[in-house]
Formats: structure tokens, C-alpha cells, sequence
């Protein structure tokens, strides 16, 4: 006898999306009583489950055949079937890139190496490069250095406020080992002090660091290098050290997505009304006492500029002449003698001027005479709304991060000192294909001002003067100077790396 019915339900449109899986559902209306076959038994509840797990492998079968045939086709042929057949775009386009990670380097670590790096935002900059260079030959295991936050800018921020420190790790992996922190066990040694700390000395050699750096670390396992400004020659330097240097400068050492962002919208602004100029203008309050440069300064101002470089033990020289170190050149360009030079050297008095520097000492006032010239002065905080740079503002290094990536893209740069941003901006911007950098000749320059102010020369030939001065100071190739047992004098390695640019097919230049 046959049952009345046994119907199968398929399950709506809708139903094929359910998160668990396509479901079948299975009904047995027949009431009556099965009877058996004379060779063949099946209890109906066996029937019902093998009829559910053969259909939903059939149904999964098709399901995947159909996904794949989808994204061989492409999306328009599956237009009009549910969404579960294909992945939105949207998915795809958030799926984050595969990052391509460079082979770890396994190498018997020395010990761990501690780094304070001291000074502003581009000395530090400078430091970790070096750092890196020395952690790798000593085949050392380097911890993410510490920022300087006991200067005259005390700024609290962390390696990780300033720098994707993240990058800094993974990029460099297959040179030296980097650490966020010390380990567990180690990190007690050194609380129990069990480690050494030790200034190395200025403009050393890499023999110096196998010599005198390599055995201290291999007997105390943790060496805490206490100062990092200039501690690695300019020169004399095996190659890899000098292009690990730059792989760090130029690739590692990437700012915060915050401060990129923040640089980028700054330069699209700019962007948008034409080309611009940075104009590093370091006549700020620090730089003035540090150097004893008063120079357009009332005495007022000179006795507040003394008072602040005797606060400051660090800055050892403390009685200095002002006039003698301007005519030597060593002093910052007032913003008056600036506009005269930017007027002499032809450029334009309507173009944009990006300042490119913290706040200028004597404010408003002292800007009169540059702002009356070129009255498309800007700066960020008069390009930004408030809300924009607030959770900067505290942060002075933050702040130097954001002009450094305007300067690099400016279509000039001109430092009116050559501090520490301007040298690594310059080296930066010969990287990236001797973008123009007018490299000021202060020692010249001021005396062509004072002899124009006091009417020895006339305007046509001030100008001229100064033209000739700078012909061949744009930033184009030339190799570093090198000055033996004066490393101060000669070219920084930062400032021009050569070792690292792909020079151009001129002959190069030695001045």
C-alpha cells in the first residue's frame, strides 16, 4: 500500500541567506502505515535524514559551482541571484592590502642596546639613524628609542606619537632586531642595575664602537647610550653603514598616519592656489639664546635672550658677542635681512610663503617688514581650522613633523639657518631628485646687506651680488666636503648622503 503523499517543502528565495545554511525541510503528511516491501525495508525516519543530508550536499555543491562561476564571469551575471552568492565590493575594497614583510635576520644577539636620544625632532631623526647603523654592526638587539622630553621644548611625546613605530620594526627586520620594550627577565636586571650607561663620543668611527662600545655591551648585556647627537662620523664609513642610514632616514622612519594626513591636507591647500615656498625661518626665541644672536633686537629683548641661555646647563656657552658671530655667519637671518635676500634673489612677492618654523620672536612686529613684502605669508595654523591641529598643539615635535612633510614638498625650500631641519630637509630633498633647496650663504650675505643698508651698494648691484652668490647653491649634486679632525666644519652626512642619491649626469661639484 502506498502512502497518501510525502511532500517535500523547498525553502523560499529569502531562505537560501540564512547564516546557517541552506535548510530543506521535510514532511511526512501520510498518516497511514507504511508496509514493508518483501526485499526491501526503510524505517521512515532513516529515509527522512538520508533524503535531508543528500539534498543539502547537492545544494552546497551547486552553491559553491555558482560562487565560482560568479567571480569567473564577473558580478553582472549573478545580478538577479540573492546576495549570499557573491561578496559585495564593499568587503573587498575594505579587505587591507597584504604587506610584503622583508625575511627576519637571525643573527647571536649581543646584548640589548638602550638609546635617550636628545634635541629637537631632527636631531633625533638623525640619531635613530645612527642608532640603527650601530645596533646592526654590533649585532645588537635595539629597543625603540627614547624621546628627548626634557629640553627647552618639553614635549611628552613618545617614539609612537611621532613615527609609525610599528613600521619602524617590520621594516628594518632583516637588518637588526627592534623591541618595543625590554624583556620580562632583562627589564629586572636593569632595575636592579645591572646594566651600563654611557655617553659615546662625538663623530666616531665604526672602529670605536668594536673597540671601546662592543665589549661593554657583551660584559653588562644592556648598555644604555645616554646621548645620541653626532655620535657617528660623517665620513670613513664602510657603504652599508652609510645606505643602512638612509634606509632608515628615507624609509623606516614614517610619521603617524595622523601627521601624514595632517601634511597632506596642508599641501593640498597650498596646492590648490599654486606653487609655494618654505621659507625655514629660525628666528625663534630658543635659537636666538642658544646662539647669543640679538641682532635687530632691543635691549630688553637681549638681556630676556641671556637670561634664558643661563637657565639652560646644557647650553654651555654662555658670554657671547652677537655682532661677531653674525659677521661669521653662525647667526639666523632676521626677517627683515630675509626679505631683502627673497626680493634680491627675484622671487616672486605674490607667491605663497609657507613659514615653515614654531613662533617667531617678537611676533607680529618683527614680521611687518617680510609680511609687507610678500603678503602671502601662511602658516598652518592659518590653514587649518583650530580643530584640526589641537591635538598637536602641545606637541612642539608633532608640530616640526608637519612642516618638515610641507617642506619636502614645497617647489622651494630656504632655510634661513642651517639647523638641524634644514640640513635633513635638504639631504631628504636631494633624495627625491635634487628638488630645489636655495642654500643660503649667510657669511656673504651679510655683508652685502650691510653695505647696501649703508649705501655702498646700490639695489641692481646688491641683487646681482647676491645672484651670483647662490648660482650653484640650489641643492644640485656635489660631493660632501670633507674636513679631517673637523668634522664639525665639513659637510653633514645628512645634509648630502651621497652614497644613497642617484646622481645626475653632470660632472659633481666639490663646493
Amino acid at each position: 500500500m502506498i502512502p497518501k503523499a510525502m511532500v517535500l517543502r523547498w525553502p523560499k528565495e529569502k531562505d537560501y541567506c540564512e547564516s546557517d545554511g541552506i535548510k530543506m525541510e521535510l514532511k511526512v503528511l501520510a498518516t497511514e502505515r507504511i508496509e514493508k516491501h518483501e526485499s526491501f525495508i526503510i524505517r521512515p525516519r532513516i529515509k527522512v535524514w538520508m533524503t535531508r543530508a543528500i539534498t543539502i550536499v547537492v545544494l552546497w555543491t551547486s552553491l559553491v559551482q555558482l560562487i565560482a562561476l560568479g567571480e569567473l564571469l564577473g558580478p553582472s551575471l549573478l545580478k538577479g541571484m540573492p546576495h549570499c552568492f557573491s561578496t559585495p565590493a564593499v568587503e573587498k575594497d575594505l579587505a587591507p592590502a597584504k604587506v610584503l614583510l622583508p625575511p627576519k635576520r637571525t643573527y647571536r644577539n649581543n646584548g640589548y642596546l638602550l638609546v635617550s636620544c636628545n634635541g629637537g625632532l631632527n636631531q633625533m631623526r638623525a640619531a635613530i639613524c645612527d642608532m640603527v647603523a650601530i645596533a646592526r654592526h654590533l649585532n645588537a638587539t635595539l629597543i625603540v628609542p627614547e624621546l628627548d622630553k626634557t629640553s627647552f621644548w618639553a614635549d611628552s611625546s613618545d617614539f609612537k606619537d611621532i613615527f609609525d613605530v610599528d613600521h619602524f620594526i617590520t621594516s628594518l627586520r632583516d637588518e637588526v632586531r627592534i623591541l618595543k620594550q625590554l624583556p620580562p627577565k632583562v627589564k629586572i636586571r636593569v632595575e636592579r642595575g645591572l646594566s651600563y650607561s654611557m655617553p659615546p663620543i662625538s663623530w666616531s668611527n665604526i672602529s670605536y664602537y668594536e673597540n671601546q662600545v662592543l665589549p661593554l655591551l657583551l660584559k653588562h648585556k644592556v648598555l644604555h647610550l645616554n646621548r645620541t647627537d653626532a655620535r657617528l662620523a660623517n665620513n670613513g664609513l664602510p657603504a652599508e653603514i652609510q645606505k643602512l642610514r638612509c634606509r632608515v632616514n628615507f624609509n623606516a622612519l614614517k610619521f603617524t598616519s595622523q601627521i601624514e594626513e595632517l601634511g597632506r591636507r596642508v599641501v593640498k591647500v597650498l596646492r590648490q592656489k599654486g606653487p609655494f615656498v618654505a621659507l625655514h625661518l629660525r628666528y625663534e626665541m630658543d635659537m636666538l639664546a642658544f646662539s647669543g644672536c640679538a641682532h635687530g633686537c632691543d635691549k630688553e629683548e637681549e638681556e630676556e635672550l641671556t637670561r634664558m641661555r643661563y637657565a639652560y646647563p646644557g647650553w654651555k656657552e654662555k658670554v657671547i658677542n652677537s655682532e661677531l658671530k653674525r659677521k661669521d655667519g653662525i647667526c639666523p637671518l632676521t626677517p627683515e635681512e630675509t626679505s631683502l635676500v627673497l626680493t634680491a634673489l627675484g622671487i616672486d612677492h605674490n607667491v605663497q610663503i609657507y613659514i615653515a618654523a614654531g613662533e617667531i620672536y617678537g611676533g607680529e612686529k618683527r614680521m611687518e617688514s617680510l609680511q609687507g613684502d610678500f603678503p602671502n605669508l601662511v602658516r598652518k595654523e592659518t590653514l587649518l581650522e583650530p580643530s584640526e591641529l589641537m591635538y598637536f598643539q602641545n606637541h612642539s615635535s608633532q608640530m616640526a613633523a608637519v612642516d618638515y612633510l610641507v617642506a619636502l614638498e614645497s617647489d622651494i625650500f630656504i632655510p634661513t639657518y642651517d639647523g638641524n631641519m634644514a640640513k635633513v630637509v635638504e639631504g631628504h630633498r636631494r633624495f627625491l631628485g635634487f628638488k630645489k633647496t636655495v642654500l643660503l650663504n649667510r657669511r656673504v650675505l651679510v655683508d652685502l646687506i650691510d653695505q647696501y643698508y649703508n649705501g655702498l651698494l646700490s639695489w641692481d648691484e646688491f641683487s646681482t651680488a647676491v645672484k651670483e652668490v647662490h648660482a650653484n647653491r640650489m641643492g644640485s649634486p656635489k660631493r660632501r666636503v670633507i674636513i679631517p679632525e673637523k668634522p664639525k666644519e665639513e659637510d653633514y652626512f645628512y645634509a648630502n648622503p651621497q652614497e644613497c642619491l642617484q646622481l645626475l649626469d653632470e660632472p659633481l661639484k666639490t663646493s
